[in-house]
């Protein structure tokens, strides 16, 4: 499912396809149907390596349920593939999700706390609205110091790192709804695209092997 920012509907899921063999190649993901090509496609930022980007909200309960089958999938991902998150402008508490996320990820405790804070929000039902009680959860999972966390929270790296998400979100992939994968710059999928979490992460390798033959 994903959450859409005008109207917050989510679309059905159904079923996961079926793998890639040649057995299932009848199942193959359809452009149009399972995925979408971008029109024009996006400058990538990765080099020579495959650039996959979640689009997300800590907002989203579709972002949540995603959550685990996207973590046990990146485990997964090649050394050609290189994954990132890109927290969007969008959505209840976004300024303050969008700071916190960048926070974790200069401070190298995204994998650790990516999870943890979807479960604060979704299951604890804390708002985490404010600054500090980001940096008391950080606290007490990892241990970081809330003064430093706070004074990440609040840098110069952090305010341009958002700066650039809402421009990537906004302006380059017009992002309306999450979660989204995008592949290379040029295709897209979601779990309520692809009618499924393991369907939309099996689209998305489908994608990468696309990606691979230029």
């Amino acid at each position: 499912m994903n959450l859409n920012r005008r109207d917050f509907s989510a679309a059905l899921v159904g079923t996961a396809l079926g793998g890639l063999s040649v057995a299932a190649r009848a199942q193959a993901p359809v452009e149009g149907q399972q995925y979408l090509r971008l029109q024009p496609s996006v400058p990538t930022s990765t080099g020579n390596k495959i650039e996959v980007i979640e689009f997300f909200s800590y907002a989203c309960p579709h972002c949540f349920e995603f959550e685990p089958t996207l973590e046990a999938w990146i485990k997964t991902l090649p050394p050609d593939v290189m994954f990132h998150r890109v927290p969007v402008p969008f959505l209840f508490n976004y300024e303050n999700f969008q700071r916190l996320y960048y926070t974790l990820e200069t401070l190298g405790k995204v994998d650790a706390m990516q999870l943890k804070v979807f479960n604060a929000v979704h299951v604890e039902h804390q708002r985490l609205d404010k600054p500090a009680d980001m940096a008391a959860l950080v606290n007490k999972v990892t241990g970081v110091d809330q003064a430093k966390f706070l004074d990440i929270y609040n840098s110069f790296s952090v305010a341009t790192s958002v700066g650039k998400a809402k421009k990537l979100v906004l302006d380059s992939y017009k992002v309306d709804s999450v979660p989204m994968l995008a592949i290379q710059g040029r295709w897209t999928t979601s779990p309520g695209q692809a009618r499924g979490a393991e369907a939309a992460v099996n689209t998305a390798n489908f994608l990468i092997a696309q990606a691979r033959k230029g």
